[in-house]
């Protein structure tokens, strides 16, 4: 009896090791984070550091993806740190293949507000690739400076 018991808790317990496996397969983070930085002085000499960054978790499986930021403000005057905030989080983005597969991806983003971006925060570009065939798909967000973004994506075609 001892024997059977002890054989259900291995396989209860190597079962609950591959759970999680699994569905950390389906999941990819892209390989093209960046960071950026931003100092301001504001009244009685104080100063603010503001650093974001991004990334973006795709769904292998799906090509669903979400778009991740995090942010840190630091306030200091001249002798001591007086604030520091931090936030973030991710928003859900749509799929960009209509059907599930087995999909690679990557993304980058413009740079801060005040170099290239012509209305608003700037965009971003996402890359997916069907693994198992010769498939690509490029798209382009970018902000409308009107409230929604405005989202294209094209197939590529192999010459």
């Amino acid at each position: 009896m001892r024997h059977v018991i002890k054989l259900c808790w291995a396989a209860a317990l190597s079962l609950a090791a591959m759970a999680p496996a699994a569905r950390a397969d389906d999941y990819q983070l892209s390989h093209n984070q960046r960071i950026s930085c931003s100092r301001g002085l504001a009244p009685g000499k104080l100063n603010t550091a503001t650093c974001k960054s991004y990334t973006y978790l795709f769904n292998t499986k799906t090509s669903e993806y979400f778009r991740c930021q995090v942010s840190l403000a630091l306030t200091r005057d001249n002798k001591e740190v007086i604030n520091v905030q931090t936030d973030g989080g991710c928003t859900k983005k749509p799929r960009i293949f209509e059907t599930d597969g087995k999909y690679d991806f990557d993304a980058t983003e413009t740079e801060p507000p005040n170099t290239n971006s012509f209305f608003g925060p700037g965009g971003y570009s996402v890359w997916a690739a069907d693994v198992t065939a010769q498939k690509v798909r490029g798209c382009i967000i970018i902000s409308s400076g009107l409230g929604s973004d405005i989202s294209k994506c094209l197939d590529m075609t192999f010459q």
